[in-house]
């Protein structure tokens, strides 16, 4: 029996495959922003780096994408520099980035398994190596780091300063509150910025109009080219998915017209056969023909029904596949826009208590400086304090220490020093 349509299944696991896969490379970044992004490339893995492996592989064979679960995962890259994974074993990674170790774990795989081609893998940091805080602050210790992290946001996470007990409290309380207030106000701006760009994809827009709040904002231009690319890469993934629907439905309708067509020629096939069988009939009642041959006409008849039924059943598939397919458009496009609503609804909501956290930070600055001005800028003893700054990183050539100030940005493994010194009266 001829079989119908044998290129429609490997055709829908293709795009099912092809939906999937933009899903899954289209994932948003684990920090935004190019700065992050620009950091993020030009980053230097190093001991106690904790990055995220994934694996995968096109199979054309098959037509699908096939994920390597066995070593995608999350490694630390040990005190020696290396990285140890299934089956590659130990690479060297210190001092190299992200993505020269992923194009070295595809070539690694490649050669390990005999592959024509080497697998796709992808390197991303999962957690940058911690900074460290020594000197004349509160808690001294390790910190993880995180990207646009200063030497304020870093000692206002150790507690602040270190200071005397007597009549420091209030100082410890202006830095803690300045320091939040920092953090606050950068995640405040991403955070319009991201309403904005929520705004421009539910109406359709195609950029982001500058948000008034943002105006005076250092990195406004840099946060809103970040969201507008970030708004491209979703749009382009969602239309994706619908051209990919489209054309599954146009294959299907073309698949049914064909099988229709098919049928008419069946059907005119069943009809010559049948009139075949009556006239062999007749001549075999009068002895004119052999029950053989009237036998072999059955059969053909037969076979001629089968066929028909066989191509009524594939297109009565087919026009369910296409009514799936209008569904799975449906779905689609109201998952669109109401995962844009609860994007925005959320946005709002940690506006609003950002907004909150914000005013009590003012308040409490505000309330150190009434009750201890003077604590800021004199000991106990009277005498004018300065707080000096240093950071150790490590170089190529070893450790070097860098001199700093609070709005200098720390790298990952870097170590803060804080020292208080008199200044002469």
């Amino acid at each position: 029996m001829p079989a119908f349509s044998p290129l429609f299944p490997h055709l829908r696991r293709c795009v099912r495959s092809a939906l999937v896969s933009a899903a899954l490379l289209g994932a948003a970044p684990v920090f935004t922003g190019p700065a992050s992004q620009a950091a993020e490339m030009a980053y230097q893995l190093g001991p106690m780096d904790k990055l995220r492996v994934r694996v995968a592989q096109w199979v054309p064979a098959e037509g699908v994408f096939r994920s390597w679960d066995a070593l995608s995962g999350d490694y630390s890259v040990g005190a020696d520099g290396n990285l140890s994974l299934p089956f590659v074993g130990s690479i060297s990674v210190s001092g190299k980035s992200p993505d020269a170790v992923a194009g070295e774990i595809g070539a690694a795989l490649q050669q390990q398994f005999a592959l024509r081609d080497p697998p796709s893998a992808s390197v991303e940091i999962a957690q940058f190596r911690p900074v460290f805080l020594a000197g004349d602050v509160q808690t001294p210790g390790e910190y993880p780091f995180m990207p646009n992290m200063t030497v304020l946001k870093a000692v206002s996470i150790a507690g602040g300063l270190r200071r005397s007990e007597s009549g420091q409290r209030f100082e410890r309380d202006f830095i803690n509150a300045q320091g939040d207030l920092s953090v606050y106000d950068s995640q405040r701006a991403r955070l319009i910025a991201r309403h904005a760009r929520l705004e421009a994809e539910l109406n359709g827009a195609s950029d982001i109009a500058m948000p008034k709040e943002l105006e005076k904002v250092a990195n406004a231009s840099d946060l809103i080219r970040s969201e507008t690319a970030l708004m491209k890469q979703r749009r382009d993934r969602y239309e994706l998915q619908l051209k990919a629907l489209a054309d599954l439905k146009a294959l299907l309708q073309k698949e049914v017209a064909s099988l229709e067509e098919k049928s008419k020629t069946q059907e005119r096939q069943l009809e010559i056969a049948e009139q075949d069988r009556d006239k062999i009939s007749r001549l075999n009642e009068q002895g004119l023909a052999l029950s053989s041959r009237l036998l072999s006409i059955e059969e053909r008849t037969a076979e001629v029904q089968s066929t028909l039924l066989d191509i009524d059943t594939n297109i009565l598939r087919a026009k369910q596949q296409i009514s799936q397919a209008d569904q799975d458009e449906i779905n689609l496009k109201n998952d669109w826009e109401a995962q844009r609503a609860k994007d925005m609804q959320d946005t709002e909501a940690e506006l609003e208590k950002l907004t909150l956290q914000i005013g009590t930070n003012r308040q409490l600055m505000a309330e150190a400086l009434t009750k201890s001005a003077e604590a800021l800028r004199f000991d106990p003893a009277g005498r004018a304090v300065s707080i000096r700054y240093s950071i150790i990183r490590e170089t190529a050539d070893g450790p070097k220490e860098i001199a700093a100030d609070e709005a200098t940005r720390l790298q990952p493994g870097d170590v803060v020093r804080a020292r208080s010194e008199m200044l002469v009266q």
